[in-house]
């Protein structure tokens, strides 16, 4: 028991004596932070003094710069005050001298102008006592003049006019000559004159009464399915095929060929073989309008197209092909227009479908240039195309592209063996030639010679002067190109001859 109470006794002593130790040793602690923090605070508040100082320094320095900065931008502005009062000084001085020289001006002016008002009447007074003198008013005397100086003056103006007009058509002719002939020298197409027969070759003569059949049968079945006319004379070993359509003669001629290598010649194999013959015709035709596109380089040509221009393969004028013809205006309108300055290709293909209205006119109402118009308009051809289609016989177009294709139409067609006229033709075209110069007053002889190519006109003397000759060659021309249709161009030839005769007796 004791010794509990001793144990506790020894604990208490020894939790008292800690305490006391503890609090001595936080004490002294305590005592320490508040002499550091009272150290601390007098550094702050020096630091502080020490950072207003430096502040009010930098401040009393920076109002300096600002006095300074202050001082010489009024300094500035003084002396730009001063500039502007020397200008506008100077400015008022300008002014009052223009003022000044606006008057005088002004006076020189009123001078002027008094001086003219009397030059007017001086001049007023010389022009009626010239009119009083010389009897004529002003009206009358430029009238005179006038009529004076024409009379004196209209010989020398007719040359001069004749001089300039040659020299200029010299000079144009000569041009046109040139690209005429650069594009006719570099193109060769060959011409063969067709006719509205066929010859087919038989193998025997056997074979005419095979082909005609027991009682004709054969023969009106062909001629019947075809619309041609087959002839059979005394010609060994031939047979004539006659229609004025290239297409049905082909046709009828390609039927004969395989009815004769067949052998089975009667009126059921011959439909069969005419049927045949079309379908086959068909497909020529449309390759011959692709081939003659691809040849003339148009691409994006519509197939129904293609098979109108391949028609042109069977259509003739003149005994010209047309499907040549076309292709040859093609390739001279491109090769001038690349002479010119034009785009080739655009020309080339216009010069193509001139024509391309040959190809149905036969089976449809209208001109071939109006059906080709409708034809070219309804596949969505280029209008300028459409037009050179619609115009090209036209006199006067407005479009260059027409001009260069007319121009290679008519190479194309006056050329050496390209077409063929009958001889009936070709006297009253003469004639027709002969009449049109013979309407014009004044004169009293026509011929037509080389051809047709020129005319001859002689004039009563008496009648028609050499101005007035000069002119009716021109009318004459005009009138040529307005009523007829001719290849190429023709010569108007105006003689004038005086004749003075005497007889000394």
């Amino acid at each position: 028991m004791y010794t509990a109470i001793i144990a506790i006794a020894t604990t208490l002593i020894g939790g008292g004596i800690g305490y006391f130790l503890r609090k001595q040793s936080a004490q002294a602690k305590a005592n320490s932070v508040e002499a550091l923090a009272e150290k601390r605070l007098i550094e702050a508040k020096s630091q502080e003094q020490q950072i207003i100082l430096e502040a009010k320094e930098k401040a009393l320095k920076v109002l300096d710069e600002v006095k300074i900065e202050e001082r010489e931008r009024r300094n500035d502005v003084d002396k730009m005050r001063q500039r502007v009062e020397q200008r506008e000084n100077m400015f008022d001085k300008k002014i009052s001298e223009f003022e000044t020289r606006k008057e005088v001006l002004e006076s020189k002016i009123h001078q002027v102008e008094e001086v003219k008002l009397k030059i007017s009447d001086v001049h007023e007074q010389a022009k009626k006592k010239l009119e009083r003198v010389a009897q004529y008013t002003k009206d009358e005397a430029k009238e005179e003049l006038i009529t004076r100086v024409e009379q004196d003056s209209k010989e020398d103006l007719l040359h001069l006019k004749l001089k300039m007009d040659k020299r200029t058509r010299e000079e144009v002719e000569e041009k046109a000559k040139d690209v005429v002939l650069g594009a006719m020298q570099r193109t060769a197409c060959n011409h063969a004159a067709e006719t509205t027969g066929t010859v087919v070759e038989l193998p025997s003569d056997e074979m005419k009464g095979r082909i005609i059949g027991k009682e004709g049968r054969n023969i009106k079945t062909i001629e019947k399915m075809t619309g041609c006319e087959i002839i059979i004379d005394d010609t060994p070993g031939v047979l004539v095929v006659s229609s004025f359509s290239p297409i049905r003669r082909r046709v009828c001629q390609l039927a004969l060929i395989k009815l004769i290598a067949d052998g089975r010649i009667q009126p059921a194999k011959i439909e069969e073989f005419i049927d045949l013959s079309k379908r086959e015709l068909a497909l020529d035709i449309r390759k011959a309008g692709e081939e003659a596109l691809h040849k003339m380089g148009i691409i994006g040509i519509d197939p129904k197209l293609m098979s109108i221009v391949g028609r042109l393969k069977y259509r003739t004028s003149y005994g010209q092909n047309v499907l040549n013809h076309c292709t040859e205006v093609g390739y001279l309108s491109g090769l001038m227009a690349e002479e010119i300055g034009m785009d080739p290709a655009k020309a080339r293909k216009a010069g193509f479908f001139h024509d391309v209205g040959k190809a149905i006119d036969h089976e449809t109402q209208g001109s071939h240039t109006e059906i080709g118009y409708t034809i070219l308009k309804k596949f969505k051809i280029d209008e300028d195309t459409c037009q050179v289609a619609l115009t090209h016989h036209e006199t006067a177009p407005e479009l260059l592209i027409t001009k260069l294709c007319m121009a290679g139409d008519a190479i194309s067609a006056s050329r050496v063996g390209a077409r063929r006229d009958t001889f009936e033709q070709y006297v009253a075209r003469l004639e027709e030639l002969e009449g049109t110069a013979k309407d014009f007053p004044g004169v009293d002889k026509v011929y037509a010679i080389q051809a047709g190519r020129e005319i001859r006109v002689f004039v009563n003397p008496k009648q028609i002067d050499d101005y007035q000759s000069y002119n009716l060659a021109k009318d004459i021309a005009r009138k040529i190109e307005s009523e007829l249709q001719y290849p190429g161009e023709i010569k108007v030839n105006v003689i004038r001859e005086n004749r003075v005769i005497e007889y000394a007796r």
